[in-house]
C-alpha cells in the first residue's frame, strides 16, 4: 500500500484505471518534471557512470521513418554521456535502463510510483512481480523511434520538451505476431510492421512536460520528438502471469507450425503449454548462444 503521507506524483483517474488498465492506452498528468533528479544535468552525470554497464544503456540515431526496422538504425556509436553532449549536433536517442541499480534515489522513486499505480489498479490479485524497472529517454529534437512493442506494462512521463507518441491498443497485434516474439524467450523489443496496421486502434498523445500515458503490455508504438531536446521517464514491470502467457504463446507458435490453430492465452490448457516451454526455451537460448560463439571464432 502507498504511504498516505507521500504526495502522489502521478495524477491518475481511478475510474479510468479500473476500465482501461493494461487494455487501452490513456493519458494522465504528473509532477515528475519538477524533480531535480530528472534534470538534464543530473542525468548527464549519471550517464557517465553508466559506461561500463553496457547492458543498461542504448544509443541510436533517428530512424528515417516510423516503419524502419528497429535495429537497422545506426546504434552503439557513442557512449551515453557523449551522445547527450551532442544532442544539438545530430539526431541521437539515448536510453538509460535500470536507473535504480545506479542511484538509490531512483529506487525510492520507482517504489513510490509502483505502489501508487498498483493500489489504483486494484492490486496484483495474487500475481508476483518478476521484473520491475525504470528508464529514462534523452533524445535530440526531430528524432524518430521506430514502430515496435515491449513485453511489459508501462507508465510513461514526459519530463522536458515535446513528444508525439503514437500507440496502438494491444489488440492491434495478431496472435501469430506475438507468438513469433515470445518463442525467443528473451526480454527485448519486438519488431513488427507498421504498414497495414488498423488505424482505428491508434491513440496519439501530444506530450509536453507534466503529461504522460499508460501503455499496456504488447501495445505497439512509434515516437517522434518535437523541435528541441526531449527527456522522458518510465516505469515498467512484468508478472509471473504475464510471463506464463508469453510461454503459452511460445508453445502456440510450435503448435501453429504443426498445422494446429491454437487457443490464445486465457484457456484451460495454458498451464500445460507454459510448463512445456520452461525446458524448451532455455535450451533454445543456450543453443543459440553456442552457435553465435562458434560463428565468432
Amino acid at each position: 500500500m502507498s504511504n498516505p503521507r507521500v504526495t502522489p506524483l502521478l495524477h491518475l483517474d481511478a475510474e479510468r484505471m479500473k476500465s482501461s488498465f493494461d487494455r487501452v492506452p490513456f493519458g494522465y498528468t504528473h509532477d515528475l518534471h519538477r524533480l531535480d533528479l530528472l534534470s538534464f544535468d543530473n542525468l548527464l552525470k549519471l550517464a557517465e557512470r553508466y559506461v561500463p554497464s553496457t547492458p543498461d544503456w542504448f544509443v541510436a540515431g533517428s530512424a528515417p521513418t516510423p516503419g524502419t526496422k528497429f535495429y537497422s538504425v545506426d546504434h552503439g556509436y557513442l557512449a551515453p554521456h557523449e551522445a547527450m553532449a551532442r544532442l544539438d549536433q545530430g539526431a541521437h536517442r539515448v536510453l538509460l535502463k535500470r536507473l535504480e541499480n545506479h542511484d538509490s534515489a531512483f529506487r525510492d522513486l520507482l517504489d513510490q510510483l509502483f505502489d501508487q499505480v498498483i493500489e489504483l489498479s486494484g492490486g496484483l490479485r495474487g500475481a508476483k512481480v518478476v521484473r520491475r524497472e525504470s528508464a529514462v529517454f534523452i533524445s535530440s529534437g526531430a528524432a524518430i523511434t521506430p514502430f515496435h512493442f515491449d513485453p511489459e506494462i508501462n507508465f510513461f512521463a514526459q519530463i522536458e520538451g515535446e513528444k508525439h507518441y503514437h500507440v496502438y491498443a494491444p489488440v492491434a497485434v495478431s496472435e501469430p505476431e506475438l507468438e513469433r516474439f515470445f518463442v525467443r524467450g528473451m526480454v527485448d523489443i519486438a519488431q513488427i510492421d507498421l504498414a497495414g496496421r488498423d488505424r482505428s486502434h491508434e491513440h496519439v498523445f501530444p506530450l509536453v512536460a507534466g503529461l504522460g500515458l499508460h501503455q499496456p503490455q504488447n501495445a505497439p508504438h512509434w515516437v517522434e520528438t518535437g523541435a528541441t531536446r526531449s527527456i522522458s521517464y518510465s516505469i515498467v514491470w512484468e508478472t509471473d502471469r504475464s510471463r506464463a502467457a508469453g510461454r503459452t504463446r511460445a508453445c502456440n507458435h510450435y503448435l501453429r507450425g504443426l498445422g494446429v490453430n491454437p487457443q490464445p492465452p486465457g484457456h484451460a490448457a495454458d498451464g500445460v503449454k507454459a510448463a512445456s516451454m520452461r525446458a524448451v526455451t532455455p535450451a533454445r537460448m543456450a543453443a543459440g548462444k553456442l552457435l553465435r560463439s562458434l560463428r565468432a571464432r
